[in-house]
Parts: structure tokens; C-alpha cells; sequence
């Protein structure tokens, strides 16, 4: 029995018939009787414990019996039907071992903790039922990303996390320097960058859209998947300094196509946890979202609607709901107001498109108008933007009249001007953050709570 192969929890507990296993993990919780002792067992693949029974005849059945919170254990015996409710089967132990003991100062003891404290721990919130399941979500949906582009023959690029280009153009990089900070070369009284590592001065990526245009124009249809970074200081449940993008780039494509790929992707990833993550989700749905599935079964279903910025501008001001930011042609819409329309107006998913110029980056197309850029954003219910994405300005001419409009030096983007110079074609694309998604799926309400280890203004312990 000591020679049997390490069995998963999550596979021991579907299982059709009692066998021999042997199961590694850590203890969630341990009582000892007068002639038995049990411990529940989490091994991480799934939010079920498995429930070990030791007897007396255990050679080093008074070292087991009192172990604690977080111990790590390997046990092997027979898996038996459970009397207890709850549970299908129960560990009859044979033999076990003690791997890694832990005493009573391990701070995941039964209580609750809140996900303030966890976050305190976040090197041992991955035991807990809260953020196993965030984790395993976190997992399932990755893989639901790249099976998606894939199915539908996009090329998976890697774009760069260093980068001499500011792509949102709102100068909140980190940088990046090898540079003596206290001390750096001058040249007429500015820092000189080219005495630095890469000979400019160069920060870690808030996207990488513009070197994903790149392959968009050799390969049609890419997407990027990765970490990007934004310097900026805000402590808000919506930002962190490092989160994941999702951001595919589609060829020949014009706004309408970038909405139905948003819409396809977005159901998609719902529809995939909803038939591959039914356990998680149920916790989710008990203990962090009332309603959660409900929700999320209704999006899969649900119509995409679509209104454009001045359609949605005038719904606002006919609106009979106070908002706390006031509502004009020309401003950004805030959470309040993408709420409204997904909640109160469309009870539903929308897009909504062609923006004012004014308030967007200079490299979406601009409309005939001369006002209005083709941009969309999808508004989700409970969340507001999930998606941001536009078609691209294809137009040598009238993208460099746009970058001196928002003050975009050219000399630093002559290599993204180029696929304007030879070979042009529309193209569109959008960015989908991934952790917001998550937030979205899990009701988790923190961006801190669907990330490993956050990295927030004065938080990079971990």
C-alpha cells in the first residue's frame, strides 16, 4: 500500500467503487474522539475535503490524532462509504505520514477570516475555500482564453513588457533604468537616456496593442495574453499596478466585426465556466454573490445590444436617477452611467460605440464626422466597461494628423507608422482585463482577491 501512486481528491471522491488510494494534502480541520480521529483533507483540486478516519492501531495513531490546521500529511487506505451527510466516501487510513508539521500559531485556523486579513497572508490564502476556488476559476478561464483563439486559428504573440512606448499616451509607466538614480548623466540639464541600458528611456508596458497591430498585418488574426503594468496611484477595488490584458487583433475587420468578436469571446468564457467550473460556482454563488449563476446563465443568453456615445449621452440626460458625475456630450462615461444602461435601460449586455474623439487614444479611426471615433466599449450589468476596443486609423495621412492632435511625438513610432506606409488594411481589436473578468465571474468585489499577489501603491511584499 506504501507503493500506491498519489491519487487526487477531486478524482477520489468520483469515483464508482471503494479501492486503495493514497492521498497527500494539507489538514482543514482535525477532532479526535475517544476511539476514532478524523481529519479532513484539502489537496487544492477541488473545494472538497476528503475525510480521513484513524483508529487506534495506527502505529503513530497519538502523533496523527493531534495534528493541527495546516499540517501536511500523505495517507493510504481504503476508500469506504461514508455514514456522515455530506460526503460520499471517507479514507479508512492504513498508513500515514506526517510531511510538514504546523503548530498553533498557523494563521488559517476554522474561522473566517476577511479577505482584508487574507490579503495580509497572500502567501497562504491559496488554502483557503475562498481563494482555492478564485484560483482554480482563475486556471480554468486561462485556458478557456488561448482554446477560444485557437479553435478559431489566431496566433498566440508575445508582446513586450519593456517598451519605449507609452500606448494609452497617459505617461503612468513604471520605469525601467539601470541609470544611477542618485547621481544620472545630464545633458543640457535633462537626463541623458542614452546612457542608459537600452540608449532611451524605456518602461514596463500598459499594452501591447501597437506591437500587436504589427503581426495582425503578416498573420490577420492574433491576440496578445499577459501582464501590463500602469503607475498609477490610485487604492481603488478596480485598479491594481499589475494585471493581465487579453487583447486580440483582428485584419480586414471593421467596428461591427470587433463588436461580434467581443460578444463571441465574452459568452464564450462565460459559457465555458458555467459548464466546466459547476463546483466553484456553486460556492461562489452561496457565499459570495447571491444570484451569481443566475447571472451569468442570463449573459450567456442574453441579447447584445448596441447604442451609440450620443445615443447614450441622451438617455442619460432624460434619466429621472441622480448621478454623481454630471452627463454632457464630451464626457467620459463613469461607472454610475454604464450601470444605468446595462441595469435600468437594457437590463443586459450593450455596446456602445463612436465616442468623441476628443476623449480617446489617437489611434482609432476617425469617423466621417470628424467628431466621433469608431470605439467601442461592452457594458455589462453589476460591472459597467469590460471591454474597451476600437478599429484602428489604417490611414497614413490622417493617423499622423491624429498624433500631433494628442501630442504623440512620431519620431518614437515610426516603426507603428510603417504598417500604414506598406501593405495598409483595416483592422481592429480590443482589450479585455482579465482580472475584471474574473471579478465578474466569481462575485469577488476586489481586484486584489482574483490576482495571486496584488501589486497595489505601497503593497509588493509578496
Amino acid at each position: 500500500m506504501n507503493n500506491l501512486k498519489k491519487t487526487a481528491i477531486k478524482q477520489a471522491l468520483n469515483v464508482d467503487q471503494g479501492v486503495e488510494i493514497c492521498v497527500k494534502g494539507w489538514v482543514r480541520s482535525a477532532r479526535r474522539g475517544k476511539d476514532v480521529s478524523f481529519i479532513a483533507l484539502n489537496d487544492g483540486s477541488c473545494i472538497d475535503s476528503l475525510q480521513l478516519v484513524l483508529s487506534p492501531e495506527l502505529e503513530n495513531y497519538e502523533q496523527l490524532s493531534r495534528v493541527g490546521t495546516g499540517t501536511c500529511l500523505s495517507a493510504s487506505g481504503l476508500l469506504t462509504e461514508s455514514p456522515a451527510v455530506g460526503q460520499k466516501w471517507e479514507l479508512r487510513v492504513a498508513v500515514a505520514q506526517l510531511i510538514g508539521a504546523a503548530d498553533e500559531t498557523y494563521p488559517l485556523q476554522k474561522k473566517r477570516h476577511s479577505f482584508e486579513f487574507l490579503r495580509s497572508i497572500a502567501h497562504l490564502r491559496p488554502r483557503s475555500n475562498s481563494f482555492g476556488a478564485v484560483f482554480r476559476m482563475r486556471s480554468a478561464l486561462s485556458f478557456a482564453v488561448h482554446k477560444f483563439f485557437q479553435e478559431r486559428g489566431f496566433i498566440y504573440v508575445q508582446t513586450p513588457i519593456i517598451t519605449a512606448n507609452d500606448c494609452e499616451g497617459a505617461g503612468e509607466m513604471f520605469r525601467v533604468s539601470t541609470l544611477d538614480a542618485a547621481n544620472p548623466p545630464k545633458l543640457n540639464g535633462e537626463i541623458d537616456w542614452s546612457e542608459d541600458f537600452f540608449g532611451e528611456r524605456t518602461g514596463l508596458t500598459v499594452s501591447g496593442q501597437l506591437q500587436g497591430e504589427l503581426f495582425a498585418t503578416a498573420f490577420s488574426d492574433i491576440y496578445t495574453f499577459g501582464p501590463t503594468f500602469r503607475a498609477e496611484n490610485s487604492n481603488t477595488s478596480r485598479h491594481a499596478a499589475e494585471f493581465w490584458m487579453i487583447e486580440p487583433e483582428i485584419a480586414f475587420a471593421d467596428l461591427s466585426d470587433d463588436c461580434q468578436l467581443g460578444e463571441d469571446f465574452l459568452r464564450y468564457l462565460v459559457t465555458y465556466a458555467l459548464e466546466n467550473c459547476q463546483e466553484d460556482l456553486d460556492f461562489f454563488n452561496q457565499r459570495i454573490e447571491k444570484g451569481l449563476i443566475d447571472k451569468l446563465e442570463a449573459l450567456a443568453k442574453a441579447e447584445f445590444r448596441s447604442i451609440t456615445y450620443s445615443e447614450a449621452v441622451e438617455l442619460l440626460l432624460i434619466a429621472k436617477q441622480q448621478f454623481e458625475f454630471p452627463v454632457s456630450w464630451g464626457c467620459d462615461l463613469q461607472s454610475e452611467h454604464e450601470r444605468y444602461l446595462t441595469e435600468q435601460v437594457f437590463n443586459g449586455p450593450v455596446f456602445v460605440t463612436d465616442y468623441p474623439k476628443d476623449i480617446k487614444a489617437f489611434y482609432m479611426r476617425v469617423n466621417d464626422d470628424q467628431k466621433t471615433v469608431a470605439a467601442m466599449d461592452l457594458l455589462v450589468p453589476r460591472v459597467g466597461e469590460i471591454i474597451g476596443g476600437s478599429q484602428r486609423e489604417e490611414r497614413l495621412e490622417v493617423l499622423q494628423a491624429r498624433m500631433d492632435e494628442c501630442r504623440v511625438p512620431q519620431e518614437h513610432l515610426q516603426w507603428y507608422l510603417d504598417i500604414r506606409r506598406w501593405g495598409s488594411c483595416p483592422h481592429a481589436g480590443f482589450g479585455l482585463g482579465f482580472e475584471r473578468l474574473l471579478m465578474y465571474v466569481t462575485g469577488m468585489e476586489n481586484i486584489r482577491d482574483v490576482i495571486p499577489f496584488p501589486r497595489t501603491p505601497g503593497h509588493a511584499k509578496f
